[in-house]
């Protein structure tokens, strides 16, 4: 199993920036791929990007050139550094660990920006 802590999420101005940060602990070492999901109130969870234990990176169109995920494998931790912040990224981000079959999620950090 895998635990994932998030963290980072906050209220910024539109056109801030903003970092988040995922903590993964437990089985680590069995994690295929990490990625960053939103959801905002009444829509659907969607991709934001994922990154590959090799380091290889998928960004959901809307986000590519603003938004860039990385992984520094000693600390265990996934970041997301956003850029150029608008009001409809708005939404709880959530940390996610693939291994194997299995996915496995964080609580969840808010991002508010406000326009």
């Amino acid at each position: 199993q895998v635990q994932l802590v998030e963290s980072g999420g906050g209220l910024v101005q539109a056109g801030g920036s903003l970092r988040l940060s995922c903590v993964a602990s437990g089985s680590v070492f069995k994690i295929a791929a990490m990625g960053w999901y939103r959801q905002a109130p009444g829509k659907q969870r969607e991709l934001v990007a994922r990154i590959t234990n090799s380091g290889g990176t998928s960004y959901a169109e809307s986000m590519t050139g603003r938004f860039t995920i990385s992984r520094d494998n000693a600390k265990n931790t996934v970041y997301l550094q956003m850029n150029s912040l608008k009001p409809e990224d708005t939404a709880t981000y959530y940390c996610q660990a693939l291994l194997g079959p299995y996915d496995y999620w964080g609580q969840g950090t808010q991002v508010t920006v406000s326009s």
